[in-house]
C-alpha cells in the first residue's frame, strides 16, 4: 500500500457525518486550507461551478436562528427534487441509519414528536459553528449539482485531515428561496445543498455510531467478455 493510498483508506474510513459539534470556531486559516485543496475537485470542462457561502460567529447564529424558525413553518421547496421514493435497498440502507442515529439520541421506535426534534437538529445546523451552503448556475443543470457534489466529498475529505468535522445536508437545500433571500444570493444560483462543520463533541450521542457500506459485489458488476 502506498502512503497516498494508506492516506486516502484512512480520510474514508474515519470521516463520518458529524451531528454534534464544540462551540469553539474553526481558525480562518484552517478554513482557507480546506477552501485550497477543494478547490483541486475536477468539474465537467473544468467549469469550477460550485460557489459558496461561508458562514462564521454572529452570521452562523442569525442563519441557525432564521432558518429554523422558517423551517417550522414552511414545506420545503427544493431546487433540485428530493428522490421520489426510497425503495429496495435503498430503503433498508436509510432506514438502517436512522434507526442507528435514533438509538443513540434515545429515541424510541413509533415516537414521532423524538424523530421530528432530532429531524429539527438539521436546521440548528447540529450546533456547528460554521455553515457552508453550495450553490451552481442555473444553466448548467445537473452536471452543475454533479460537480458540486464531488466538492462536497473532498470538502469534507480536506477538513478531516485538518482535524475539522463536518456533514454534508440536503436539509439545508430545502428552502432554496429563503436562503436566497438571507444571503443576497442571484436568482441564478441553484442551492445544492449545505455543509456545517467545526470540531466534533466526542461525547455527545449523535457522534457515537458509524454506518456501514455495502459489499463490493453489491455495487459493481463486471463484463469481461
Amino acid at each position: 500500500m502506498t502512503d497516498l493510498n494508506e492516506a486516502l483508506t484512512t480520510l474514508l474510513s474515519q470521516r463520518y457525518s458529524c451531528r454534534g459539534y464544540l462551540p469553539r470556531p474553526v481558525p480562518r486559516e484552517t478554513i482557507d486550507k480546506i477552501l485550497a485543496i477543494a478547490q483541486r475537485t475536477p468539474s465537467w470542462c473544468n467549469s469550477q461551478p460550485w460557489r459558496l457561502v461561508v458562514t462564521s460567529g454572529a452570521a452562523t447564529e442569525r442563519f441557525r436562528d432564521a432558518l429554523y424558525d422558517y423551517a417550522q413553518k414552511h414545506d420545503a421547496t427544493p431546487d433540485y427534487p428530493f428522490p421520489a421514493e426510497y425503495r429496495g435497498v435503498y430503503l433498508e440502507r436509510r432506514r438502517e441509519c436512522g434507526f442507528q442515529l435514533y438509538a443513540a439520541v434515545g429515541v424510541q421506535r413509533g415516537d414521532k414528536a423524538g424523530g421530528n426534534r432530532q429531524t429539527m437538529e438539521n436546521f440548528r445546523l447540529f450546533g456547528a459553528p460554521h455553515a457552508a451552503i453550495v450553490t451552481t448556475d442555473e444553466a448548467l443543470g445537473v452536471y452543475g449539482a454533479i460537480d458540486c457534489g464531488a466538492y462536497v466529498n473532498n470538502f469534507m475529505l480536506a477538513a478531516k485531515s485538518l482535524g475539522v468535522a463536518s456533514i454534508a445536508q440536503a436539509a439545508l437545500a430545502r428552502h432554496p428561496q429563503f436562503t436566497r433571500e438571507f444571503f443576497g444570493l442571484p436568482e441564478d444560483r441553484r442551492i445544492v445543498c449545505g455543509i456545517s462543520f467545526g470540531f466534533e463533541d466526542p461525547a455527545h450521542p449523535a457522534n457515537l455510531f458509524r454506518t456501514s457500506r455495502a459489499a463490493l459485489e453489491a455495487i459493481a458488476d463486471w463484463r469481461d467478455a
